[in-house]
Parts: C-alpha cells; sequence; structure tokens
C-alpha cells in the first residue's frame, strides 16, 4: 500500500523558513485566500483585472492569475492534467517510483525541474520554480499548505472521490483552459464508448490490475483511476479488487496470487529502468503465477505501471483505452 505524504520534517520546515521569506519577493503572484466556499461548489468567478476565484477541492477560494504562466504541479495526477491542457509546468513532484515524471509523460515532461516527491514538497525548489500557480494535488498537511500559500496561490486539486475527470476540471479552472478540458473528456467519452461496443460480450469479463516490485505483488482496489476507467468500460473486477482500497495499492502475498487473476490481467512495474528493469520475470517465473488462468488462456498483458497503477490523468486514460484495445479486440 502507497503509504499517504508525510508530514514535512522539522529540518525540513526550518530550512523552508528561509525559502519563504525570499518567496513573497521572488514570485509576483504571492498569496491566496482560504474562506470556505459552500459544499460542493467548484466555481471560477471574476474579481477583477488579471485574477479570478476558484473553488478548489477542500472547498477554498483561491484567488488566481486568469492566465498563469509558471505552473507548479505537485502530483503525478496534476502533472498530467496540465499537460493534457497544453500547459508545460516549471517545476513537477517526481511520479512514485520515480526521479522525474512518471515514465509514460517523461518525453513530455523531460527538462522540467524536480521541485518535490510523492511524499511532499521541497519548499526551497518551489521557491526557486518561481510560480504564480501551485496545483497542489491531494496535499492534506496544513503546514505545508501555508507554506505554499504564501510562494503563491495554491490549489488543492483533488478530492476525496480521486476522480482524474473532476479533478481535470477544476484544474482547467485554476489554468483558464475550461474549454479544452471539456473537449478532453468528451474525446475520452467517446473513444471508451466506441472501445466497449467494440468489445462485444468481452466488456463484462473480469479484469485483473496488478503492479510488481521488490516488495512484491499488489492489486489496485476500487477508488483509484484504472477503476474508474474500467468501470467505464464495463468490466467486473475480481476478488478484492471489487472493493474500496484503504489506500492507493494493496499487497498480495505469494499465498494468495489467485487474487490477481481474473479472466484477463494487466501486469507491469513502475518503471522499465533502474532497479524495476527486468524485475517482472521475478514473479512470471513463479509456479503460482503460471498456473493463473489468465496466464494459462494468453490474456496477461505486460504494462505500463506508471500509466496504469499511478495517479492517472486525462492522458493516461487515453493511453489505457489504446492499450486495452490493443490487447483485446481483434
Amino acid at each position: 500500500m502507497t503509504p499517504p505524504p508525510r508530514p514535512a520534517s522539522r529540518s525540513a520546515r526550518r530550512a523552508a523558513a528561509t525559502a519563504l521569506a525570499l518567496a513573497c519577493g521572488l514570485v509576483s503572484a504571492c498569496g491566496s485566500s482560504n474562506d470556505a466556499a459552500p459544499q460542493g461548489s467548484a466555481s471560477r468567478s471574476s474579481t477583477g483585472s488579471g485574477t479570478t476565484t476558484v473553488t478548489d477541492a477542500t472547498h477554498a477560494s483561491v484567488k488566481v492569475p486568469a492566465a498563469p504562466e509558471r505552473v507548479v504541479t505537485l502530483s503525478e495526477m496534476d502533472l498530467d492534467s496540465a499537460l493534457a491542457l497544453g500547459v508545460r509546468p516549471v517545476g513537477l513532484a517526481a511520479g512514485r517510483g520515480q526521479k522525474g515524471a512518471p515514465e509514460y509523460l517523461g518525453k513530455q515532461a523531460e527538462g522540467i525541474p524536480v521541485v518535490g516527491a510523492v511524499t511532499g514538497p521541497d519548499i526551497e525548489k518551489v521557491v526557486r520554480a518561481r510560480p504564480d500557480v501551485i496545483l497542489a494535488g491531494q496535499l492534506a498537511d496544513e503546514q505545508v499548505l501555508a507554506q505554499l500559500r504564501r510562494i503563491a496561490p495554491t490549489v488543492v486539486t483533488i478530492g476525496g472521490d480521486k476522480s482524474w475527470k473532476k479533478s481535470l476540471q477544476l484544474t482547467a479552472k485554476a489554468l483558464g483552459r475550461t474549454d479544452r478540458a471539456n473537449k478532453l473528456l468528451a474525446q475520452y467519452d467517446s473513444a471508451a464508448a466506441t472501445l466497449k461496443k467494440d468489445l462485444g460480450d468481452d466488456a463484462g469479463l473480469s479484469v485483473s490490475v496488478a503492479r510488481y516490485s521488490a516488495k512484491g505483488t499488489a492489486v489496485m482496489q476500487q477508488g483509484v483511476f484504472i477503476s474508474d476507467v474500467l468501470k467505464d468500460l464495463g468490466f467486473r473486477r475480481p476478488g478484492i479488487q471489487s472493493e474500496p482500497g484503504k489506500g492507493h495499492s494493496t499487497p498480495i502475498s505469494d499465498e494468495n496470487l489467485h487474487e490477481i487473476d481474473g479472466d484477463w490481467l494487466f501486469i507491469g512495474t513502475l518503471s522499465s529502468a533502474g532497479p524495476d528493469a527486468g524485475l517482472l520475470r521475478t514473479l512470471t517465473d513463479k509456479p503460482a503465477y503460471r498456473e493463473l488462468k489468465a496466464v494459462r488462456d494468453g490474456h496477461a498483458s505486460v504494462i505500463d505501471g506508471s500509466k496504469w497503477t499511478s495517479q492517472g490523468g486525462a492522458e493516461a486514460a487515453a493511453s489505457v483505452l489504446g492499450d486495452i484495445r490493443k490487447a483485446m479486440v481483434k
């Protein structure tokens, strides 16, 4: 199970104090409003020349530039959304298991400085990026959020349901790209409907999604990006994958490897390079793996785990549809 972001350490907070003293001098768009907005609101209203107010995922009202030019993304989903909307960030948080952007976004994000990790941002690096808007993903640490808000308007973009579609729409409001988001969602819905039709009876099959790492095997339960995409296609999920999970992924022991079985199995690692290179062979050589029905039927497909088993977004969703079509549609 991927742990939630941890609060910044004391040493990190002490280091941040110096950075924050510089922040307002370096960043022209310093500060944001934390006034609570009505429950369920996601408005974007004009507040004067050059600025708008966005209601973020925590229902806080955040005043942002009408056309941000320097955007920092602090989650995998934020990076995916920004790139899909045609915005190249000036700083990003490394993807889980990565030194930089998630592998599936590597080419698009090449050269963008890393300003944090899944566990949280590096405040000094965020300051040096001179953002005019910070997209903070699902960051919940109030002390870290307060530090970020002293640097630039900070928008929490991921709600409790972790919906990539809602996050894309909120991010689009913050970046002034609502029309582009609506177009992307319409394209996705059309592509998903076409794929579901082309799958025919196979759209009702059970599909398992698993990730393998040095720590072992983990499955993706309900409440995460890939499960939402598979639901859009009408697939069933086997075993505990049909139930909400407590975290981003759920570890499975070798004794319970049958939990990753299904009519189809999509499995991968977070990276094809570094320590993960060739790692999947360790699993596929196990007798319990070779005995899975999906494996025996030739229905086990190796996928990019950074795309399928991370936070996802519009770019990932469109690409996943392509992966499924290639594997399952004859």
